[in-house]
């Protein structure tokens, strides 16, 4: 529902998201950023608080998670986060998959944060690079093959050779990818005033070529293919297996409009404005029902004195919020790699008071900020797995 007037009591700036004069910015706003809004400016930063009970904020490393897949050649990655219209995995596979798999509760969307290697996809082959999203549709039939492959170039932000900076604390051989898995079809958002070519134009999404396999990839002489469907749990179990006796890597050819790609963050137009900073659902790059998925990256500073440069303080009252830190710093202050923070709807987060104090002190320093950040907005509240809550670092 949108309101008729937007009112303005006691002490307030002339512009919204400027001119605080030491006061906190807090917006208490409905859908996402895009429905009603208060915009309240406090005395104090409402994100010094302790929390006691389960809608807290949680923050944990990837390097510390330790998904099955990291170590045994036949794990799968690690639950983190769940709710009835998605499911938030981490994996760190750094060997070959030795089976086939197929997710087939609903869409993959993956982001690829370290390491190189190769798809083998019943489309085609799909070469995969720091950075790059795979998509995967619901039931699509891949096998993982972490290793040499996926062009580099030097303006990713990742070291030529395809591995993640040594500050990221992920082993230098394997691949981490952040995976989201929807129930419902992820699908481009509908184009808005600037059309169909930004934030991003579609035509530059990497489109495999079939490519059918008949010699055993496996070279064990193997007289079946395992082929793992990972599905929600059915009376405890989460896997059902099914065997082939030929390779099911043998499609001749495909056409239509559903269909594997990557698509990589070097690629993406950001949307951005001189004189406010603009909220999150202008970086949104995919959704599906209940989930929405954007990408932070480097843009020029917002330029007119007096304007925040970094977000408001909020409390996503509808949405709980995952930001995947892949890299870069926030005027100076470096983002740690491979962080991944939830903050659930109705809790305050923003970012930290030193760092806005930073920017407006150093607004004639810097023309840019460089941070890459991967996030994840859900409509459900989302639930931490016992492994998210035995790493969390406790800042809260």
């Amino acid at each position: 529902m949108e309101s008729f007037t937007h009112l303005r009591k006691g002490t307030t700036p002339r512009r919204v998201h400027a001119d605080l004069n030491g006061l906190k910015d807090d917006e208490l706003g409905r859908g996402g950023f895009t429905g009603r809004t208060a915009n309240i400016y406090r005395r104090n930063d409402p994100t010094q608080f302790r929390a006691i009970g389960p809608l807290r904020p949680l923050d944990v490393l990837a390097s510390e998670l330790k998904p099955s897949d990291a170590t045994d050649a036949a794990g799968i990655p690690l639950l983190l986060f769940s709710n009835p219209d998605c499911r938030i995995w981490l994996s760190r596979r750094d060997q070959p998959m030795p089976f086939h798999v197929r997710y087939v509760d609903g869409d993959l969307l993956c982001f690829v944060h370290a390491g190189t290697g190769r798809l083998e996809t019943e489309f085609g082959p799909l070469d995969y690079r720091p950075g790059d999203w795979i998509y995967l549709p619901k039931a699509c039939t891949w096998r993982q093959l972490p290793g040499p492959g996926g062009q580099e170039r030097s303006d990713s932000g990742i070291n030529p050779g395809g591995q993640e900076r040594s500050d990221s604390g992920i082993s230098p051989g394997g691949s981490t990818w952040l995976m989201i898995e929807a129930t419902d079809e992820f699908r481009v958002p509908p184009a808005g005033p600037l059309g169909r070519h930004w934030p991003f134009d579609p035509s530059q999404a990497v489109i495999p070529e079939p490519a059918p396999i008949d010699a055993d990839p496996f070279g064990d002489g193997r007289a079946e293919y395992e082929v793992r469907l990972i599905h929600r749990s059915i009376d405890g179990v989460d896997t059902t297996t099914l065997f082939y006796e030929h390779n099911p890597i043998d499609v001749e050819g495909w056409r239509g409009d559903n269909y594997p790609f990557t698509f990589n963050i070097d690629d993406y137009n950001v949307i951005t404005s001189d004189s406010v900073h603009l909220p999150p659902m202008v970086h949104l790059f995919m959704e599906a029902t209940g989930v929405y998925v954007c990408n932070f990256l480097p843009k020029p500073a917002e330029t007119v004195p007096g304007t925040e440069r970094t977000p408001w303080y909020h409390r996503n009252v509808d949405f709980d919020e995952i930001a995947f830190f892949h890299g870069g710093s926030l005027y100076g202050i470096p983002m740690p790699p491979g962080l991944i923070s939830h903050a659930p709807q109705g809790v305050h987060h923003g970012a930290p008071e030193k760092a806005r104090e930073r920017a407006r002190r150093k607004f004639d320093d810097y023309t840019s900020v460089d941070w890459q950040v991967i996030a994840i907005d859900t409509r459900h509240r989302l639930v931490p797995s016992p492994e998210v809550l035995a790493n969390d670092l406790g800042q809260h």
